[in-house]
């Protein structure tokens, strides 16, 4: 994963930053963490959430730089990744108000809500950042698995089966049939092979 960040512009980086933000207040201000006019809760944020905000805000800016093109890069794959979204979603829930989620009260109750969906919140929260986690090391093996061939390899000559240029064509001639039949012409190895072929001026 490392590997593949390093290789991020500029452009990424700040895509990130504002997809972390992004997806901060996408989950703080419905669950009201953050108070608002709008939203409201009748049980008071835990300690916990706010760790899992951070951690679920980094990741998703992160997951969704991946999605961003670099100038000059091959298209990339852009279908949204499904563990992602599953993840997003388990931190929603896991953050927000346990009786304040219609959902939740229609399917246990008030009383319920407490008993069984609060004391359930903090393993929504760890599987929602295992699969955002997921999801983001997928993304970065893919980039690292479609990344374009550094500058000057296009231009070196190599045979068919990986052998060097050099050995492919020897400085003298040879009575003993070679390995190397073929070899992948290039720029560079029309020029050499006229000059380094045995038997040629």
């Amino acid at each position: 994963m490392l590997d593949a960040l390093r290789t991020w512009t500029a452009r990424r980086w700040w895509a990130a930053a504002l997809g972390a933000a992004g997806t901060a207040l996408a989950i703080a201000v419905p669950t009201a963490m953050l108070p608002t006019p709008v939203f409201g809760r009748e049980i008071p944020t835990t300690w916990w959430a706010w760790p899992v905000l951070a951690v679920t805000s980094v990741l998703g800016g992160l997951l969704l730089a991946t999605y961003v093109r670099e100038p000059g890069a091959a298209p990339a794959e852009s279908a949204i990744n499904r563990k992602g979204t599953a993840g997003g979603l388990l931190a929603f829930f896991a953050v927000g108000c346990p009786v304040c989620n219609k959902l939740v009260l229609v399917a246990l109750g008030y009383s319920g809500a407490l008993q069984w969906f609060a004391p359930v919140q903090p393993v929504l929260a760890a599987g929602g950042v295992v699969l955002l986690g997921w999801a983001l090391r997928a993304r970065l093996r893919g980039q690292l698995a479609c990344a374009l061939p550094s500058a000057g390899q296009g231009d070196a000559a190599s045979s068919v089966t990986g052998t060097p240029l050099s050995t492919a064509l020897p400085e003298t001639a040879s009575v003993t049939p070679g390995s190397v039949r073929s070899f992948t012409e290039t720029p560079g190895s029309v020029d050499a092979r006229a000059s380094r072929t045995p038997g040629r001026d």
